[in-house]
């Protein structure tokens, strides 16, 4: 990567409730790698086994329950190639405020130190500067960016941050125009490269070609240019 490339980390969690105070846990998290806005495919996807019930009004969410996590590992188990993975990249999160909250308690529970909240750029506040007054759930920015989104028939933390993803780039102005450029540019620099180089033409005639000519005009009868 060039010292000037900037990598951020589309993030999205499911838990089994809306409080971490309340003990509710991470079930599953999904982190998808941006460089300079575009999608390098590197990803990092794991269930998790919160040790606890799931509530009701979550499992309607998600559709996941305790009984489809038991065999899948704890947030200790996978924290380190977790931490690994986002490095320390911008986070870009949807209401980061629920999910940097849900990563810090379980940091909290492992004595590791908590991810600062001024890291994560939350496109839900970024959803509603740009369009005051409008809906700025997910799938409402899909429908209004055109993004297909009918696969989201319960929300997950990976297909959630590659829609995520999307949206955020349309959020940022989209990509048209700096393709538009870059393909000006490329374009330019291919037909200067590609011109061919000619040897310059004489545009003096030749004594030869200045006879031919005059002969020609002598056997003309009576042409108009020497009427007066």
């Amino acid at each position: 990567m060039t010292a000037t490339a900037l990598r951020e980390i589309i993030l999205d969690t499911e838990t089994t409730g809306l409080d971490p105070r309340q003990g509710h846990r991470i079930i599953e998290i999904g982190c998808l790698e941006l460089i300079n806005q575009i999608p390098t495919g590197r990803n990092f996807h794991q269930y998790l086994n919160p040790g606890r019930e799931i509530e009701a009004e979550a499992q309607a969410v998600h559709g996941l329950s305790l009984e489809k996590l038991r065999d899948k590992p704890g947030f200790a188990d996978i924290a380190g190639e977790f931490l690994d993975f986002i490095g320390d990249a911008r986070l870009v999160i949807h209401n980061a405020e629920f999910d940097v909250g849900f990563i810090n308690a379980e940091l909290a529970l492992l004595g590791l130190p908590p991810l600062p909240l001024d890291r994560a750029t939350c496109t839900v506040k970024l959803a509603r500067r740009r369009f005051p007054g409008a809906p700025a759930n997910l799938d409402a920015l899909c429908r209004r960016f055109a993004i297909d989104n009918s696969g989201r028939t319960l929300h997950g933390a990976l297909l959630d941050a590659q829609l995520l993803a999307e949206c955020y780039v349309e959020l940022l102005g989209g990509r048209q125009h700096g393709l538009a450029l870059a393909a000006e540019t490329v374009s330019a620099g291919v037909a200067a490269n590609s011109a061919i180089v000619r040897t310059p033409r004489r545009h003096q005639p030749a004594a030869a070609e200045l006879e031919a000519h005059a002969a020609m005009l002598a056997g003309m009868n009576a042409p108009l240019w020497l009427e007066t």
